[in-house]
């Protein structure tokens, strides 16, 4: 059972779920007694709580402002607790919760959708809107991971997949929507409110489903079990399933339509009830909920504080994320490990059938060369869609190659970063983006434009280069514990994710100037890049690859395992170091040029192993190819598809890759 599966039957924290909480609590409790007696007098706070008086503008603050925001922290923390616990539970995977299954990303791409489209939606009709995406995400996830039997890899994967796709389109409207900017804030989990309507309205909704829990508690219990032994006990397991799914869908529908997206809580409450010893499924709603609740409320009195101190407005879903980030990195090596490696010594995951290398890689040469030539003749204009001349085409190369090139090379650069990491740690999900090492490269970027922004290209190249390895690295150290186990690699990448959209929120709120500018690159834009860029990206791309032949033997004898990796006379230390360096600076360039968004660096290896090649050399320079020209065509389409407006090509490659993912997703194994 998961329990058993995620304490081994002993606690692996320090306290336990009763004193954790308690601690919490106390916490949170003097913090907020802190900032009221800076408003009132000890003698009228019980006045300002049920009766304040009209004519006290503090006593009204207290009331209408400080309270809903208490209640507000208490039942979204505690219904994003019992949420995480009952997906945990029905799934049998500890990973599971609203932000990783997608169903938070849902609800906030249907309310950015509503707010665009009806804008005078009320409260209630939030709440049906939120609930309808969040809905359709946690459909599409389990349509997705369905016929690999809800594994708990691909179950994560459907949800990352479907959270970033959904995070991408948000995006786009976020580019071209003007009136979506407040919601950016407010999406990033606002508690701050002026009335108790969003109490009244989230306490009754979690009212109800934890009624309902009581009544299904039986069946509930029985999910835990193998699917054998709960259909012999009488429970109809794809209904009993279905519903106690909904009640989770429906608390973290009504969280997001009430306070926006608060990350951290759903996973990071229920892991800590599990490691402080609560076994049972009693004692893990009960608990996760409660810490759950304590967590939000004294995070929340956190902010606060460092808001009167420091007059920085830092929404509460965003601060979730940015410290949860780094408490779940140092629980993460204490959790037993969740499931078996995809790969052991066998190296399962490659298929080693050779085809016909350079036929293959010609085909794909003469695609890449035909994109080229659309994306600089064919566009959209004034008078409409027109092929360009000879002349002419030269002439529009001075503005349209550069970003063509710049987002060829780094499309190559992120495919080649991917394949690497995959043969790196023998796993065939692996890849820039998903194991968060284009995150690290971000945070690097954005670290130096914040402290040192007036140094040039080479410096930033180090920056993210830099990031990049860093988080790789800490991935690598991590996955060793578990034996490179796909599902803690991939909570490792979701914790980096998660606080890199912290960093990212919190910087969008301090209403620094220079966020506009990142939140273009980010997005992955490649309007501003000329050939010096472009060129430049090219000229270290080139030099980089040079040392991937070196590498050649190690990456065909490392996916084999430790052991006979050792026999063959591999150094294991040093060619993973040399390995991870050189995929550290292909997604650190590659990054600068198109951002941390796109799936090119697990699309295009996989195109590539699918499509004709193995071995490692025929698959890089496959995967190479096949990431330039997603690139190119990514680049070609964000131009045209919405003139005169143009989205970012790293944004195009999301929606794009996240797409053909999906697909492959879906299709039955083999």
């Amino acid at each position: 059972m998961l329990d058993r599966q995620a304490v081994n039957g002993r606690r692996s924290f320090p306290m336990r779920p009763h004193y954790l909480a308690l601690v919490l609590a106390g916490a949170a409790a003097f913090m907020t007694l802190w900032i009221v007696q800076h408003l009132l007098p000890p003698a009228q706070w019980w006045q300002a709580v049920f009766h304040p008086a009209r004519q006290d503008l503090a006593q009204i603050d207290v009331h209408f402002a400080v309270m809903p925001r208490l209640c507000l922290a208490l039942l979204a923390g505690g219904a994003l607790g019992l949420a995480g616990v009952i997906f945990q539970q029905v799934l049998r995977n500890p990973m599971a919760e609203p932000a990783t299954l997608g169903v938070s990303a849902g609800a906030y791409l249907a309310l950015s959708l509503a707010a665009i489209w009806l804008p005078g939606l009320s409260g209630s009709s939030r709440q049906a809107v939120a609930l309808l995406g969040a809905v359709a995400a946690m459909a599409i996830v389990l349509g997705l991971s369905w016929r690999k039997g809800l594994s708990p890899l691909a179950l994560i994967l459907a949800g990352l997949i479907v959270g970033l796709y959904c995070g991408a389109f948000n995006t786009a409207l976020i580019l071209f929507q003007d009136k979506l900017r407040t919601l950016t804030l407010w999406g990033s989990g606002s508690l701050d409110g002026q009335d108790w309507l969003g109490v009244r309205d989230l306490a009754s909704q979690s009212a109800l489903v934890v009624v309902l829990l009581f009544v299904l508690r039986r069946p509930l219990n029985l999910l835990g079990l193998e699917d054998a032994g709960a259909s012999s006990l009488g429970l109809s397991l794809q209904r009993a399933r279905m519903i106690v799914l909904a009640l989770a869908v429906i608390l973290s529908a009504a969280v997001v339509s009430t306070v926006g997206v608060i990350s951290f809580i759903g996973i990071g409450a229920p892991m800590l009830a599990r490691m402080a010893g609560a076994r049972t499924l009693g004692q893990r709603l009960l608990w996760s909920a409660l810490i759950g609740a304590t967590l939000l409320w004294f995070a929340d009195d956190c902010l606060q504080v460092i808001d009167g101190a420091l007059h920085v407005s830092i929404p509460t879903g965003a601060a979730a994320a940015l410290f949860g980030g780094p408490i779940l990195l140092f629980l993460l090596p204490r959790m037993r490990q969740m499931s078996r490696p995809v790969l052991s010594g066998g190296g399962r995951g490659f298929d080693r059938r050779t085809r016909a290398p350079l036929r293959g890689i010609l085909v794909l040469v003469a695609c890449l060369v035909g994109a080229v030539l659309v994306s600089l003749a064919f566009g959209k204009g004034i008078s409409g869609w027109q092929w360009s001349g000879w002349r002419q085409m030269q002439a529009l190369s001075f503005w349209r190659g550069p970003p063509m090139v710049a987002a060829a090379a780094a499309g190559a650069m992120l495919a080649v970063a991917g394949s690497l990491l995959q043969r790196l740690t023998g796993n065939p999900m692996a890849s820039p983006e998903v194991l968060g090492v284009s995150t690290g490269a971000a945070l690097g970027v954005i670290a130096l434009v914040l402290i040192a922004p007036g140094f040039g290209r080479p410096v930033q190249i180090l920056a993210s280069g830099g990031g990049a390895t860093v988080a790789l690295g800490l991935m690598l150290l991590w996955g060793r514990r578990s034996g490179f186990a796909p599902d803690q690699m991939l909570l490792g990448g979701v914790t980096l994710a998660m606080a890199f959209t912290g960093i990212l929120a919190v910087l969008l709120a301090s209403g620094d100037p220079r966020m506009i500018g990142l939140l273009a690159w980010i997005s992955g834009s490649t309007y501003l890049v000329r050939w010096p860029d472009a060129l430049s990206a090219c000229l270290i791309g080139g030099v980089l690859a040079l040392a991937v032949p070196v590498q050649r033997r190690w990456l065909e004898i490392l996916p084999l395992g430790d052991g006979l990796a050792r026999s063959l006379g591999t150094p294991l230390a040093s060619s993973r170091l040399a390995i991870l360096l050189v995929a550290s600076c292909f997604t650190g360039i590659a990054t600068l040029v198109v951002g941390p968004l796109s799936f090119v660096g697990l699309m295009a290896p996989h195109m590539a192993r699918s499509f004709c090649q193995s071995r490692p050399l025929p698959q890089l320079v496959a995967s190479a190819i096949l990431g330039a020209l997603i690139m190119v065509l990514a680049n070609w389409a964000g131009r045209v598809l919405l003139f005169p407006n143009q989205m970012p090509a790293g944004l195009v490659a999301t929606l794009l890759g996240g797409t053909y993912l999906m697909i492959q997703l879906a299709r039955r194994p083999r």
